[in-house]
């Protein structure tokens, strides 16, 4: 078993992720999270959240392990092995009552907002959760000067990454049959976008 990875911002951020989570959440069901990343966010919200079921995503085998072996570190038996998923390819999974994804949007294509949604609204169960956090652009322009540097930041490293915009996910995930519940400011120039399937 490799060891699992660790960073510095998804600690940062796994807490304040959950204080929503436990807000908009079902009380139970199953969750699946996009881009596990290292795996310590569903970890940590599975354990927080021991009613719910949680399957981790990842389509970096690297990123994989790592999830793995958190869940086993861990001795969760509320989280599942992670699977491969591309959200811009098949989504491989069951149906679920909620899929959340963080810090995915500006670290991918343009397209992957709508593949986000497409995808989401394919296996969710009516009524269910769509959560989204990250970085926004809010009525087109960046909330923060350290924004506008992350942004540019983003675009030089690949030109096709960058801050999206707020409202284009909003109508993105509209066209696609969600409503909006609630859109939260959270710490360090981040937003929490929660929809809902009609």
């Amino acid at each position: 078993m490799s060891d699992p990875l660790f960073n510095d911002y998804a600690e940062r951020n796994k807490g304040p992720i959950l204080e929503v989570l436990k807000r908009v959440l079902p009380a139970t069901g199953v969750v699946l999270e996009l881009a596990s990343g290292s795996g310590q966010h569903v970890v940590h919200f599975a354990e927080a959240l021991p009613d719910l079921h949680w399957l981790p995503s990842e389509p970096d085998s690297a990123q994989r392990a790592s999830i793995s072996a958190h869940i086993e570190r861990s001795g969760l038996s509320n989280v599942e092995q992670p699977v491969d998923l591309d959200a811009l390819a098949d989504w491989p999974v069951p149906f679920v009552d909620a899929v959340i994804v963080a810090n995915l949007l500006h670290i991918t294509p343009p397209e992957t907002v709508a593949a986000v949604c497409q995808g989401s609204a394919s296996v969710l169960r009516p009524g269910g959760v769509l959560h989204i956090y990250g970085p926004f652009k809010r009525h087109g322009a960046h909330t923060s000067e350290g924004n506008v540097a992350f942004d540019a930041d983003l675009r030089r490293r690949n030109p096709a990454w960058g801050i999206r915009e707020l409202e284009r996910v909003v109508d993105a995930a509209r066209v696609c049959g969600f409503t909006s519940r609630e859109i939260n400011e959270m710490p360090a120039n981040n937003f929490s976008l929660v929809f809902d399937l009609t």
